[in-house]
C-alpha cells in the first residue's frame, strides 16, 4: 500500500492535555520520522510539528484523535505524491 509524507502541525493552547497528546503520538510510534517541539513561553503556548510517512487512512486518524483534544489545534499538509 502507498504512503505519503506529511507534517501535522500542533498548536498547544493549554499544557494541561500534554499527556494525552503524547499518548496518541506514542500510538503512532512506527510511522513517525521525526518531532519538533518549540515552547512559547510570551504566549504560553507550544507549537509541534510531527513528520509521519504513512497511509491516507493512518494520517488521518492520527489528525482526527488529535483534532479532537480541547486546547490544541491541528492542520495536517500531505505530499502530492505516494511513493
Amino acid at each position: 500500500m502507498d504512503t505519503r509524507i506529511a507534517v501535522i502541525g500542533i498548536i498547544v493552547e493549554d499544557t494541561n492535555v500534554t499527556e494525552r497528546l503524547n499518548t496518541i503520538l506514542h500510538e503512532y510510534g512506527q510511522y513517525i520520522i521525526g518531532r519538533m517541539g518549540i515552547p512559547y513561553r510570551e504566549k504560553d503556548i507550544s507549537i509541534i510539528s510531527v513528520v509521519i510517512d504513512a497511509t491516507n487512512d493512518v494520517i488521518s486518524s492520527l489528525s482526527g484523535k488529535l483534532g479532537m483534544i480541547e486546547g490544541i489545534s491541528v492542520k495536517a499538509v500531505y505530499s502530492k505524491t505516494g511513493k
